[in-house]
Order: structure tokens, then sequence, then C-alpha cells
């Protein structure tokens, strides 16, 4: 059963940091708060990592819609090209915050996400989520934990969702309650930006 860690946001104790950050690094998976719902997540550089996060989604790597969470803009280049001004005044406008921005991947992709020709990234305005990136050293790959549920399509109760999921991850961070709503997803890979999904995140931004 995963560990159910409980951090606070408001000042997210660096020893429990590292000790989720330990767990990433040995190719865990975690479930983490952020600025919307529950995220699971692992090491970007982690293949078995990855394997084992697609194995729980139903999904194969190369072809899975997973966010890049990062704690920042100042790494973007590594994982997005050719970010013109207006993309960026946009980027600078909304982040940190709830919105996942599809943007062209770059050729530095890590080897399990080369194919790719897009990439969404996140920077949450959540503390715990910042500093798990930070301390880590790379972004993690990040996807939504979904209900079941018609009705809640989010768990947001930490204890339930460590009920629920303990058995298929290795951490589970009890930051509070999260949210039910997801991040609004706006494309700015083409000419002009496309919202593809709205959530959280203020249109007002574009």
């Amino acid at each position: 059963m995963a560990e159910l860690i409980r951090i606070y946001e408001e000042n997210p104790n660096p020893k429990a940091i590292e000790k989720v950050v330990e767990v990433l690094r040995r190719g865990g998976l975690v479930i983490y708060p952020t600025d919307t719902v529950y995220g699971l997540g692992c090491d970007i550089t982690n293949s078995r990592a990855l394997e084992r996060l697609a194995r729980i989604k139903g999904e194969k790597v190369e072809k899975a819609n997973w966010s890049f969470i990062c704690a920042d803009l100042s790494n973007l280049s590594d994982y997005a090209r050719q970010i013109d001004t207006p993309t960026f005044k946009i980027l600078k406008r909304a982040l940190p915050g709830p919105y996942t921005f599809i943007l062209p991947g770059s050729n530095q992709l890590p080897r399990d996400f080369k194919k790719k020709k897009t990439v969404g990234i996140r920077v949450p305005d959540n503390r715990i989520a910042q500093a798990l990136v930070r301390a880590l050293g790379n972004p993690i790959v990040s996807t939504s934990i979904r209900d079941e549920d018609d009705v809640l399509e989010y768990t947001t109760d930490p204890e339930l969702i460590h009920e629920k999921w303990g058995n298929l991850v290795d951490v589970v961070i009890d930051g509070g309650y999260g949210d039910n709503v997801a991040s609004t997803v706006i494309d700015l890979s083409g000419q002009e930006p496309v919202v593809i999904r709205e959530g959280k995140g203020d249109l007002s931004i574009l």
C-alpha cells in the first residue's frame, strides 16, 4: 500500500519533499496536489516509471497525452521549440496557473517522447507541485486521476484517493482537499490559440 504523506502547501516540509523525490528517482509513481485536480505523475527521465504510468492508464507511452509539470518557464526551450513573442506573453500572463499549454515539441525531448510533435506544458500555482519539480531537477510527467463516478469526475479527498489508488502507486501526498475542475487546455502550436478544453483557467489571458 502506498505511503500517505501529509504536506502543507503554505510551507512544504523540505524533508517530506525530498522523501517523495527519492521515490520518483527510483521510478516510483506519486499522486500529488496541483492548483486544480490531484495528479498522478513520475520522473520524465525514467522509462520504467513511464511504462507503469501507461499501464495504469491503459495507454502507450508514445501515444499518451500527458502533461509535463514544470516549476517555472526557465527550462521551456528543453521541451518546446519556436516560442515566439506573442506565445511567450500568453505563457507569462497565465503561469503559474490552472492551464495546460500545447506547444511544438523540441528536438531535445527525453528519449521516450522523441516522436512527439507537441507537448503539454503545465506550471501549477501550487507550492507542493513546484517544490517537487525543483527538488527533482526535471519535469514530472503527469495525468489527472479521473473517477468512474458520473457525478464527480475527480476525487478531491486525499484519503479517499489513497484508499482507491494506494495499491497502484508508491506515495499519495495529502496536500488538503483538491479541486474538482481540471485545467484549461489551450493549443498554442498553430498560428492562433485554440481552446481545447475550458476548465478552471480564465480565457481572458488570450
